[in-house]
C-alpha cells in the first residue's frame, strides 16, 4: 500500500516502502553486476567495487549525465534531492535505464533542522534509517582518518617540546619546529556543535600535550571528504592525502601529513570508504550514494567515482549539486567536471513556489518554527518577483553552455496561477520548464519532467569552464562574483589580501582550482539579501588552501565550518521502537 504524503510523514512512507524493497542482490542483477563487484552490507545496503566495475566496462560508452541544481533556497531547502529521486523514478517509469548518484547525509543536519536529504514524499532514497545514520561507515572512516592526522600533529608538537634534537634522532625523528599559532588543521565530528568552534587543548602537565587554541569543524568540511569527492582512484587519494597541509613551521614553511609520516595510515582508514554505496528509490531504481561535502563550505558534490560508475551502469546518471546554482552548480561546472573530465548533457534548476515567494517579498521562514501564514494563500506578485532569482540561475547555467530544464517542484498547496507565472517567465528566459508532482505521486507524477530531461540530453551543448587554470586567482574570484553571483566586485581583509599575494606568487598554488565559501541562502554573502540583490561587493575575509584536494578556498562573510544546533532540533522527535528495533522520526 502506497501511503499518502499529504497525510503521512516521510519516515512512515519510507518504512512502508521498505517492507517490499529489492535486495541488493536484485539490484545487482538489475545493473548487470558480477558477483565479486557487489560487496553486501546486509540485505539492502552494499558497496560497489568501483575498480572491478570500471575495468570491466572501460570500453562501454557512458550514459547521459544530468546534474540537478536549484534556485537560492530557504533555510528549509527546496527539494533538490526530492527532484533527483523523482526524476530517477520518472525515467524509470518511462522504461529508461537510470541510476541516481547523490551525496551521503551528514549527522549534523539529520539531527538538527534539515533532515537527511533523502528526498521526500513519494520520491525518496531508501532504506531511510541506514541512509541517515551512518550507512556503511564512510563518514566514520573520514573522521578517523582526519583526526588521526590531528593526533599525529599534536603529539609531535608535544614530543618536540619535551625532547632534545638528540633524543628525537634516537627515535628517527627530525624536528619539524611547528609554530603553535600556525596550525591549519582542526578536529572534526559529524554534528553541528557551536560550543566546539573555539577550544583550548593540552591543559595539564607536559605529558598532556601543548596548551594551545584549537577548534572542531563538521566532518563533511574535512579536506578528506573533499578528496573522497574528487579522487580518481586509491592511488590518487593516497597522493592527495599526503599533500594535506596541517600547519606551518616557525620559518613559515608548510608541514604536511607526509612530513608527519601519517598519510599512509590515514589512507588505510579510507580503503573501504572509497567504494560507493548502493541503495534504491522508493520505486526500486538503483541509487549510488557517495561522499557528502556541503557546497557552502566545500565542493558540495557526490563523488567523481560514483558518477563514473553510474555512467557505465545505466543510460542516464542523475546526480545532484548542493544548494543553489551559484555555489552547487558552479562547483559542479568548474571543479567536479574539471577533475572528472566528464561533460554534462543537461542541468535541472529546481524551484518551489515557497522559495520564489521568499525571494519575492514573503517573510523568511525560520527553521524550527511553523511556516509564516503569508505562505498559505495565493500571491502571484510575490512569485513573479521571486522569479528574478530563478532567471539569474537559468542564466548561470547557460554560461556553462547548457540550456537548462526548470523543474517546478510542485506541492498540493500551489495554485494554477502561481505555477503559470513560473512557467511563463522561465520560458521567456529561454529554458525548458516542466511541472513535476513526484512528491505527491512518485514516478507517475514525474514522467513529463523525465521526458523534458531526456529531450534536453539529446541536444548538443557547448559546455565550457568559466575560467582556465592560468587565470590569476584574483581574476577568477572576480569572475565568479560578477558572472555567477551578480555582485559588483570583491573586497579583501588585510589577511586575505596578504594570502592572495602569496598564492599568486607561488607557481604551484596559483594553478589550484577555486572553491568559494559563502552562504547558500543568498546570491550574496548576506543571507538576508533575497532575489538577485544589486549594488553589493563580496567581502573575502580569509583564503584557505586545501593542497590535498587542490583547492584554494576564499571565505566570504561570516560563514562557519562548524554549524550550530537550533533550539528545536530534529533529535527531539527521533526515537526507537524497542520491541522491533525500528528507528522512528528520521526524515
Amino acid at each position: 500500500m502506497v501511503l499518502d504524503p499529504t497525510k503521512h510523514a516521510d519516515w512512515e512512507i519510507a518504512e512502508e516502502a521498505e517492507s517490499r524493497m529489492k535486495t541488493v542482490y536484485e539490484l545487482g542483477e538489475q545493473l548487470g553486476l558480477e558477483k565479486e563487484e557487489l560487496l553486501p552490507h546486509g540485505h539492502y545496503l552494499a558497496k560497489l567495487d568501483y575498480r572491478k566495475i570500471l575495468d570491466r566496462l572501460k570500453d562501454k560508452p557512458d550514459g547521459k549525465y544530468v546534474d540537478v541544481t536549484a534556485i537560492s533556497p530557504t533555510p528549509l531547502g527546496e527539494g533538490k534531492s526530492t527532484c533527483a529521486m523523482g526524476l530517477v523514478q520518472g525515467l524509470g517509469k518511462r522504461g529508461k535505464s537510470v541510476v541516481g548518484a547523490i551525496r551521503q547525509p551528514s549527522g549534523g543536519p539529520t539531527m538538527n533542522i534539515k533532515g537527511s536529504a533523502a528526498g521526500g514524499g513519494l520520491a525518496q532514497c531508501i532504506p531511510l534509517t541506514p541512509f541517515s545514520l551512518g550507512m556503511t561507515g564512510d563518514i566514520n572512516a573520514i573522521m578517523n582518518a582526519h583526526n588521526l592526522g590531528m593526533v599525529a600533529l599534536t603529539s609531535r608538537m608535544q614530543h618536540e617540546c619535551n625532547y632534545t634534537d638528540e633524543q628525537l634522532a634516537m627515535r628517527n625523528l627530525k624536528r619539524l619546529d611547528i609554530h603553535p599559532k600556525k596550525v591549519e588543521f582542526n578536529w572534526i565530528m559529524d554534528y553541528c556543535a557551536q560550543a566546539l568552534r573555539n577550544i583550548t587543548i593540552g591543559q595539564g602537565g607536559k605529558m598532556d600535550g601543548m596548551t594551545m587554541q584549537s577548534s572542531f569543524a563538521i566532518a563533511v568540511s574535512s579536506e578528506i571528504m573533499a578528496i573522497l569527492s574528487i579522487a580518481k582512484d586509491l592511488k590518487d587519494m593516497r597522493e592527495r592525502i599526503g599533500k594535506i597541509v596541517v600547519a606551518y613551521d616557525k620559518q613559515d614553511r608548510p608541514i604536511t601529513t607526509a612530513d608527519l609520516e601519517v598519510d599512509g595510515a590515514m589512507t588505510a582508514w579510507m580503503v573501504d570508504a572509497i567504494n560507493p554505496n548502493l541503495m534504491q528509490t522508493l520505486e526500486g531504481q538503483p541509487v549510488v550514494v557517495h561522499a557528502g561535502p556541503f557546497a557552502n563550505i566545500a565542493i558540495g558534490q557526490s563523488s567523481v567515482i560514483a558518477d563514473r560508475v553510474a555512467l557505465k551502469l545505466a543510460d542516464y546518471n542523475v546526480t545532484e549539486s548542493g544548494f543553489g546554482a551559484d555555489i552547487g552548480f558552479e562547483k559542479f561546472w568548474n571543479l567536479k567536471c574539471r577533475y572528472s573530465g566528464l561533460k554534462p548533457h543537461c542541468a535541472v534548476v529546481v524551484a518551489t513556489i515557497r522559495a520564489l515567494k521568499c525571494h519575492g517579498g514573503a517573510p523568511i521562514p525560520v527553521p524550527g518554527k511553523p511556516m509564516p501564514s503569508e505562505y498559505d494563500g495565493e500571491n502571484v506578485g510575490w512569485v513573479e518577483e521571486g522569479c528574478k532569482n530563478l532567471i539569474h540561475h537559468i542564466e548561470t547555467v547557460k554560461k556553462a553552455g547548457i540550456n537548462p530544464v526548470v523543474c517546478i517542484n510542485a506541492f498540493y498547496t500551489d495554485t494554477d496561477n502561481e505555477i503559470a507565472a513560473v512557467r511563463r517567465l522561465s520560458e521567456a528566459a529561454g529554458a525548458r520548464v516542466d511541472l513535476s508532482r513526484h512528491w505527491e505521486h512518485g514516478g507517475d507524477g514525474a514522467m513529463e519532467f523525465a521526458d523534458a530531461v531526456a529531450d534536453a540530453c539529446e541536444e548538443e551543448n557547448e559546455f565550457k569552464f568559466l575560467y582556465d587554470l592560468e587565470t590569476p586567482l584574483s581574476e577568477r574570484i572576480e569572475l565568479i562574483v560578477k558572472e555567477v553571483y551578480g555582485g559588483d566586485g570583491v573586497s579583501y581583509s588585510p589577511e586575505a589580501a596578504a594570502k592572495l599575494k602569496r598564492i599568486e606568487a607561488d607557481p604551484e598554488m596559483k594553478e589550484m582550482t577555486t572553491c568559494m565559501v559563502k552562504t547558500h541562502l543568498s546570491l550574496s554573502h548576506d543571507p538576508k539579501l533575497k532575489g538577485p540583490p544589486k549594488g553589493w561587493t563580496l567581502p573575502i575575509r580569509d583564503i584557505l588552501t586545501d593542497k590535498g584536494a587542490g583547492f584554494v578556498v576564499p571565505v566570504a562573510g561570516a560563514i562557519s565550518l562548524m554549524p550550530g544546533t537550533a533550539s528545536d532540533p530534529a533529535y527531539r522527535r527521533i526515537d526507537v521502537d524497542t520491541d522491533t528495533g525500528k528507528v522512528q522520526g528520521v526524515f
